[in-house]
């Protein structure tokens, strides 16, 4: 008897400590933690062209958020995950998404982030499988950290980096609204 105790307590504990949410079909965990700092799931939801599932889009952040301006203006470390979900995600078509987000983002007047945007789209230059997984890890007062499947691929510096990163998904024209409204715990 003592040891189904002793077995059910240990699997009861093992649940808490990895849990997850499901996005359509990608899981993604409740928590990540990026060089020592604990971020929490903000929301998330995926993206649809037509009736198919492309990728999905999730925020991490230290503490909830609802209101995107809130976000885009933060200091903290916080991060966007990206998971993709379909093969006609290509990294060829993902560059495209980026460099269409960062021209609507900065209302065409990318000039002062252009040598850091082509820096970080070459992060993007191997092929992307579906379960593939993207970080894009905002570290508080330094720049943007990008993971694929956990392995850093690239560091760009700066803030005002940040914020137009972050706005292709959370500005007032995203690639996609539902990603937006799932971001900020708004979506269904």
């Amino acid at each position: 008897m003592k040891r189904i105790i002793t077995l059910l307590t240990i699997l009861l504990v093992s649940n808490v400590s990895i849990s997850q949410v499901r996005i359509g079909d990608i899981v993604v965990p409740e928590k990540v933690n990026f060089e020592g700092e604990e971020l929490v799931f903000n929301g998330g939801a995926m993206r649809k062209v037509l009736s198919f599932k492309t990728y999905s889009g999730t925020l991490y952040t230290k503490a909830k958020y609802n209101e995107d301006k809130k976000v885009l203006d933060s200091d903290e470390t916080m991060a966007i995950r990206l998971n993709i979900a379909s093969k006609k995600v290509t990294n060829e078509r993902m560059i495209k998404v980026f460099r269409k987000g960062f021209d609507d983002a900065m209302f065409g007047n990318t000039q002062s982030l252009d040598a850091r945007i082509e820096d970080f789209l070459k992060l993007f230059d191997s092929p992307m499988q579906i379960n593939d997984f993207y970080d894009l890890v905002y570290l508080k007062g330094k720049g943007i950290k990008t993971y694929k499947n956990g392995k850093e691929l690239g560091f760009i510096e700066g803030r005002d980096f940040k914020y137009a990163l972050f706005k292709i998904w959370l500005g007032n024209e995203p690639a996609c609204e539902m990603i937006k409204g799932g971001m900020l715990g708004l979506g269904k």
